[in-house]
């Protein structure tokens, strides 16, 4: 799988306000965006993932395997988001909300609760399904929010600052078990982050952009 990104111009009342030439995402691998506040990254993530503002424009292409994305719904694309908010459903309880991403391949009351609760032991929150994720810490909730992601199976993973709100030590963990499981789903991965001590721990490549001059 890659994620590649041909001339994208996103253009705002015929304006042009972030342009990014070329980018391939390869399969496994963690490309971080950078820029100031205000450049256009969050604006270029929804562009991946289908849910862009009606106002902007775009030129280019966004191919996931090869296929154009243009046109198609953001539940079509195959794309997991993760953002600083873990957005995780207060009427939900933790493994309801796990439950809520799985894939609809997965059928059958029996095979939905043993993926729940495979999800649990991996993020090692085991028997945690019945718990109130008001009761949970930060870093549980990042975590079940990122295997929430995973066990809709996605074929991208696009992270928007999705460690902005962790103290500093808890980020280095969550970032750490973030990257270790795209990497091992094979996920190529975009990451928008202010934060160089994020670029750094991605081993991958960082790609800066300013926005576009008026």
């Amino acid at each position: 799988m890659s994620l590649r990104l041909e001339g994208i111009v996103l253009e705002v009342a015929g304006r042009p306000v972030v342009a990014l030439p070329e980018l391939t995402v390869p399969a496994g691998e963690v490309v971080t965006i950078m820029g100031p506040s205000g450049c256009g990254k969050s604006s270029l993530l929804a562009c991946v993932s289908g849910s862009l503002d009606p106002a902007f424009t775009v030129r280019g292409r966004v191919l996931l395997d090869g296929r154009d994305l243009a046109g198609l719904a953001p539940e079509r694309r195959g794309i997991g988001i993760l953002f600083q908010d873990d957005l995780l459903f207060p009427h939900l309880s933790v493994g309801e909300n796990l439950a809520f991403g799985l894939s609809p391949e997965v059928r059958g009351r029996a095979a939905r609760r043993a993926a729940v609760e495979r999800a649990l032991e991996e993020c090692g929150l085991a028997g945690f399904a019945g718990r109130d994720p008001a009761t949970l810490s930060g870093g549980q909730r990042a975590r079940v929010a990122l295997m929430r992601t995973l066990l809709s199976r996605p074929r991208a993973l696009l992270l928007d600052e999705p460690f902005g709100k962790l103290d500093a030590a808890l980020r280095g963990q969550i970032r750490t078990f973030v990257f270790e499981h795209a990497r091992d789903a094979g996920l190529p991965t975009l990451l928008v982050t202010h934060d160089p001590d994020d670029a750094a721990a991605t081993g991958g490549p960082v790609v800066v952009i300013d926005g576009v001059s008026p």
